[in-house]
């Protein structure tokens, strides 16, 4: 499956390229060319799996240029019950018979954002090494809270990358404030903002598109 961008359909690139580069050159985002097609069979054969046997079904249905071996190698290593306390990873709760209960605040930042801030450090090194390349990868991340804990947490000493988060000054909760402050890794860095969450965001998509 190839992905294009959303400001130049004539822009087509493989998961891995679209991973590796995080925006297109254009400043547009990538999306799947097409949503793969999931029958009713399909969800009650995946309903008995383990989470990180339905990502793997499901990501491979994406990832069509990953092999299942390198599939693997990422999910396995991103959802562990060290990190999400639990092997079910997001645990679904039956509060009566219409209401069930998704919980995905098990991550080590008990942030929704930790379901896919940690896999992505895994698929981003695998896409640079598929891809050839041998430079270091520098994440340049723009937060109004929880998604910079969640980045930094997840890409925290991954070897060949560094991370940067740039929140708003006064736009973040004192406890996520803190939270990114002290985040532990030789390869984590926060800047605050004079401005707000817009002016964080256009200022690392100007850095994007800025050679």
């Amino acid at each position: 499956m190839n992905f294009k961008s959303t400001r130049d359909n004539s822009i087509s690139v493989k998961s891995a390229e679209a991973i590796a580069k995080g925006l297109s050159p254009e400043g547009g985002l990538f999306i799947p060319e097409s949503i793969p097609t999931v029958s009713l069979n399909n969800i009650k054969y995946m309903a008995d799996m383990t989470y990180t046997q339905r990502a793997n079904e499901i990501l491979g249905r994406f990832l069509t240029d990953f092999t299942e071996e390198e599939l693997q190698k990422c999910i396995s290593a991103a959802y562990t019950k060290k990190k999400f306390e639990t092997n079910n990873i997001a645990p679904v709760y039956k509060m009566n018979d219409s209401q069930y209960i998704l919980e995905l605040w098990h991550g080590p930042t008990c942030a929704f954002k930790d379901m896919a801030l940690q896999i992505l450090p895994h698929l981003l090194t695998t896409s640079v090494k598929k891809l050839g390349i041998d430079r270091e990868t520098v994440i340049l991340v723009a937060t109004s809270g929880d998604t910079g804990k969640a980045a930094l947490e997840g890409f925290k000493d991954v070897p060949g990358t560094k991370i940067i988060v740039f929140y708003p000054d006064e736009g973040v909760s004192q406890i996520q404030r803190l939270q990114m402050c002290t985040q532990e890794g030789k390869n984590v860095f926060v800047s605050a903002v004079n401005g707000n969450f817009d002016d964080a965001q256009n200022g690392v998509k100007a850095i994007f598109t800025d050679k």
